[in-house]
């Protein structure tokens, strides 16, 4: 249960206002006023009060209760001046933060009723007395205020709960987001020119005795696929610090058809303006692409690999098609890199559609609408 906290002044100003009340009436009427006795307990039970309001928070709430009731009643009935009944309204008052609405209300009720009970028992026909009327009325007016101003500080400390509850809530989703648009990024980029290396350097370790040129040429493309790894690596601590460029979509996919060298050949056509789409619309097709070519070369076998791109007036289809052994799609639940992929797109409002079968090849298809990016 949320622990919400009373307002902390209130009972220390009551206390005070009771005390200076109480010594003023013994003060101006020596006569008529309490004796010396009395006045001390007074002054020792407002002194208990104000000592247990300094201990309120270490205090379990029911003792606290019960020894507010306590001594509060060892003030009105120590208090010659009749000052101290207002301090019955401090009960539904701390009782509302600490036991809720409900509980409060029935305290409220009681006060009245204790204070009409002790009239009727101590002063016969009090109902025709103006004095005991108001004293009534008042703290019934009293009782009302100090529920109106728990209620207004139990509301106002829930919206500040739920706003902190909500604001962690987000922190939390955006630290999630952030941690997996790193991990795209990083499978997107660095794995794609890894996988490149990793399909160069078998070539070179096949062809090394049969073809030592064709060795040479295939460690060169390892090499080259290497430093566009650390370009990769370079550019995201960049983006990390500084706001991402945007990026050329079409000489971005030219370069994809160099990156693997003899296998397997890409043949990349692009047509259509790409200055209307924006940059999150360019990335997601950029990494659709390159998701693509990376399964193509390793896991399909593919020996040709297609990448086609229309940019139209309301939409953007990307399709990479490779000659491949295939799969099932449904069969599969696939890596994370169509995962990644599958994530990039939703977030241009986009959609992804792969069509394929064992040894029928596979079609990747993407499609993203022009204008839903900046809003994504």
């Amino acid at each position: 249960m949320t622990a919400y906290v009373p307002v902390r002044w209130v009972a220390p100003l009551l206390y005070g206002a009771v005390l200076v009340g109480g010594l003023y009436h013994a003060t101006v009427a020596p006569g008529d006023g309490p004796s010396g006795w009395r006045t001390a307990g007074f002054v020792t039970a407002i002194a208990a009060l104000f000592t247990l309001e300094a201990v309120a928070s270490s205090v379990p709430r029911l003792p606290l209760l019960l020894a507010r009731l306590a001594l509060i009643g060892a003030v009105v009935v120590l208090d010659a001046s009749e000052l101290a009944q207002v301090l019955f309204v401090l009960l539904p008052f701390t009782a509302y933060f600490a036991y809720g609405r409900t509980v409060a209300l029935a305290l409220a009720a009681l006060c009245p009723a204790g204070l009409i009970t002790g009239l009727a028992l101590g002063s016969p026909g009090w109902y025709r007395d103006q004095e005991h009327i108001s004293d009534l009325l008042m703290l019934c007016v009293g009782l009302v205020l100090a529920l109106s101003m728990a209620a207004v500080t139990v509301g106002e400390q829930r919206a500040r709960f739920a706003v902190q509850e909500y604001a962690a809530r987000v922190a939390d989703l955006s630290a999630a987001a952030e941690r997996n648009r790193l991990a795209r990024d990083l499978h997107d980029s660095l794995g794609h020119h890894l996988t490149a290396v990793s399909v160069q350097l078998e070539m070179a370790s096949e062809f090394r005795t049969l073809d030592p040129e064709a060795a040479g040429r295939a460690m060169a493309e390892a090499r080259r696929s290497a430093k566009l790894a650390l370009g990769d690596v370079r550019q995201s601590v960049r983006v990390l610090r500084d706001p991402p460029a945007r990026p050329a979509l079409a000489s971005a996919l030219a370069g994809l058809a160099g990156d693997g060298g003899a296998r397997p050949r890409v043949t990349v056509e692009v047509s259509g303006e790409e200055s209307t789409y924006g940059t999150a619309e360019l990335t997601a097709l950029y990494r659709a692409a390159q998701e693509g070519l990376t399964n193509a070369r390793r896991h399909a076998g593919a020996s040709e690999v297609t990448v086609t791109l229309r940019l139209a007036a309301d939409e953007a289809r990307l399709v990479v098609a490779d000659d491949g052994c295939g799969f099932a799609p449904d069969a599969t639940t696939g890596g994370f890199g169509l995962l990644g992929m599958r994530e990039r797109v939703q977030l241009v409002a986009g959609s992804v559609r792969i069509d394929s079968g064992p040894g029928a090849g596979t079609r990747l298809t993407v499609t993203v609408p022009r204008g839903r990016g900046e809003a994504a």
